[in-house]
This record gives structure tokens, C-alpha cells and sequence, in this order.
């Protein structure tokens, strides 16, 4: 069963959720949202012989600390969670995968040299200069950040949930979600996050990963909105050694659709890729 854990990572409590005590560890890293998009899949993971550890960035989810313009960039949350893998006993090569934002860190990991990486999964995530989209990228203003409030926050993040599950879900469900953003503390991390968007950061690392040879992995929803499908296909049309398994009548969190098809993808490339 899965369970919320806590661990010190620069003197701040990091929360994360995992499952399984034996087993690759996989680092499981979210991006506009929180650990919460990887519950559905944590615990089939783990009956495939994972160790799975979705992470929650510094002042977002159940993790203490606030991000800053600086702190929140892709290159120093990439840092950081190298530093949380150390911290949760995660060995080089690491195993990783990222939804959202959380696949531009992922892609820094591997190619912006912070980690030696096994095998790179992204989900529905940003690549080339397909982010931030415009409901992210008005926070680049810092007057629209100064003038947002944190109930406008929780009411954005509403909306962009509602949306990005791509299915009925009930007000427990949403509340689930968005319990992180009523702690002002997390809006104000948020709107970091959102401020610091920009897609240099992965277009800047498109030769490295054409140059790149580690098996990757992209899993995504067809229907996403705020990511296309045709995002994922230019990636594997370009980059050695990266395959697609799409996922039929799914939104930008495919592992709420089809809990099942998701988790079985990243089991049978994460076990292939550790050698487990």
C-alpha cells in the first residue's frame, strides 16, 4: 500500500509518496501539479518489483520550504532532486520520469549532466517550445503575480484540474487535489513555478538528447489539451532510441484514465531498463 513519507533534503522536510521496499527505485517527478497525479499508478508499480518515490518539489505538495524565481527554474529543481535521490537511497543510474513540467527536470537530469540516468520517461510532458501554456505563462508577468491572490490561485488550479482529468471527478476527488493550495505558502511557490516556465530550458536541450543513447520512454494521453500527442511524436521522430505508447481517450493525466495501461508501460521499460 502506499504511504506519504517525509526525508531531509537541505535541512527542509521533503514529502514524497512510494510503495514497496524492494526493488529499482524509480524517482516519479510531477510538475504544475503534485505528487497526487501518481497515486493511481504507486502501488501497481510496486507489484511489478519497483520501488516507486514521487517526489514533491520544495514548497509544493506536502514538502516544506518556498520556492523563489531562482530556486524554481528547471536547472535548479533538477539539482534538487538529485539531491533527493541521494537523500531517499536512489543509486546512479537513475531511473526517472516526469509529467508536465516535471518531464522538462527529468530531461534535465539526463542531458544537463546533473545524474547518469538508466531510462527517461516522460508523460504527457513539455518538451521543445511546447510550454508554458498561456494559462502558466501570463504568471511571467511579475505584475500579474504581485496582483493574484491565493484563493485566484486555488480557483486556477481548479479549473486547470478539472480539466486535465478529462473525466468526471467528484468534489471529494478535486479537494483531494487541491488541498496543497490552501496553504498560501504553496501559491506562492506555484506562482514561482510558473513565473520561472520557459521553454529554453528544453529546447536548449534538444542536441544533447539527439546525441543521447538512454532508452526513453513516452507515455501519453491523446486527448491532452495542454500537451499534444504531436509534441510526443516529434520527440520520437527525433531522439535515439524512444519509443510512444499512446493512451486512448485520456487527458493530460493519463495514469487517472488508464491507471492500468500506464503503470504496465513504465513497469515493463523500468524493469527493462534496470535490468531487474
Amino acid at each position: 500500500m502506499s504511504k506519504r513519507m517525509t526525508i531531509d533534503v537541505d535541512g527542509r522536510q521533503a514529502g514524497y509518496l512510494t510503495a514497496g521496499t524492494r526493488g529499482p527505485v524509480v524517482l516519479l517527478v510531477h510538475g504544475t501539479y503534485w505528487s497526487r497525479v501518481w497515486e493511481p499508478v504507486i502501488d501497481r508499480l510496486a507489484a511489478a518489483g519497483l520501488r516507486p518515490v514521487a517526489v514533491d518539489l520544495p514548497g509544493l505538495g506536502r514538502s516544506e520550504g518556498e520556492l523563489t524565481p531562482e530556486t524554481a527554474t528547471v536547472p535548479a529543481l533538477a539539482e534538487w532532486v538529485g539531491r533527493f535521490a541521494a537523500a531517499v537511497g536512489a543509486a546512479e543510474p537513475l531511473a526517472v520520469a516526469g509529467h508536465d513540467i516535471g518531464g522538462a527536470i527529468a530531461q534535465h537530469l539526463l542531458a544537463g549532466g546533473v545524474a547518469k540516468v538508466s531510462g527517461l520517461a516522460l508523460v504527457n510532458s513539455v518538451t521543445y517550445d511546447s510550454w508554458p501554456v498561456p494559462g502558466v505563462a501570463r504568471f511571467r508577468d511579475p505584475e500579474v503575480v504581485a496582483a493574484t491572490t491565493a484563493e485566484e490561485v486555488l480557483a486556477a488550479r481548479r479549473t486547470a484540474v478539472t480539466a486535465a482529468l478529462a473525466r468526471p471527478a467528484t468534489e471529494e476527488e478535486l479537494a483531494d487535489y487541491l488541498s496543497p493550495w490552501h496553504d498560501p505558502r504553496v501559491c506562492r511557490s506555484w506562482l514561482a513555478l510558473a513565473g520561472a516556465a520557459d521553454s529554453r530550458y528544453t529546447l536548449d536541450l534538444v542536441p544533447a538528447l539527439r546525441a543521447d543513447r538512454t532508452p526513453k520512454l513516452l507515455v501519453w494521453g491523446e486527448d491532452d489539451t495542454f500537451q499534444e500527442v504531436r509534441h510526443a511524436e516529434r520527440f520520437v521522430s527525433e531522439m535515439p532510441g524512444s519509443r510512444l505508447v499512446r493512451v486512448p481517450a485520456a487527458g493530460h493525466i493519463p495514469m487517472e484514465n488508464d491507471p492500468e495501461r500506464v503503470a504496465s508501460a513504465l513497469a515493463e521499460f523500468f524493469l527493462e531498463c534496470t535490468g531487474s
